[in-house]
């Protein structure tokens, strides 16, 4: 049986569905068609994320968002909301419901131990695939960031930093000082 407004048995989720959805403290988002239901996450995570926002936005050159709560679409069949994003500012002037994949020069997410495996594999192959040349993993609980970019076959692994200042042109000019989003 089929439920108005919302996929029925066997039909495939689409950013367009996720308008339906309650807001509440799950985030939403579709691998393949199918919905990801995840919890919103813990402070300690939120306050990674925010302090490594403030410390980009400083340093983010004009005609560059650094941004969070706002998904990307990698095709119609895929969605997932990074803890962080640097995109060209002039993307959001489109709206819509997700940002293009050729409008985000980096993804970030904060490995988070209840759902690790999705942004470590998961999400790895599918923003690849989506070509974002940029893909950043920070681990809180071992106070990591591992770089990855994007080349023929998918990520490969740049670097992996620990309590050092991570000095990088890409995806702008920045100096990122990691015991100060720790």
């Amino acid at each position: 049986m089929t439920n108005p407004g919302r996929p029925g048995w066997g039909d495939a989720w689409t950013v367009d569905d996720l308008q339906d959805l309650p807001e509440d403290d799950q985030v939403y988002e579709i691998f393949d068609g199918s919905l990801l239901v995840s919890p919103h996450a813990d402070v300690f995570h939120g306050a990674v994320a925010n302090r490594l926002r403030r410390i980009l936005d400083r340093q983010a050159p004009a005609g560059l968002l650094v941004g969070q709560d706002i998904g990307v679409s990698a095709k119609r069949s895929s969605y997932f909301v990074p803890d962080l994003f640097v995109a060209h500012e002039s993307a959001l002037a489109s709206g819509g419901a997700a940002l293009d994949p050729a409008d985000v020069l980096l993804v970030v997410e904060v490995i988070s131990p209840s759902n690790a495996g999705r942004d470590l594999v998961l999400k790895r192959h599918e923003y690849a695939a989506a070509g974002i040349p940029l893909y950043w993993l920070v681990e809180p609980l071992k106070q990591t960031l591992t770089v990855l970019v994007n080349g023929s076959g998918g990520y490969r692994e740049q670097a992996v930093l620990l309590g050092e200042v991570y000095r990088t042109e890409q995806p702008f000019p920045l100096a990122l000082p990691l015991a100060d989003i720790f």
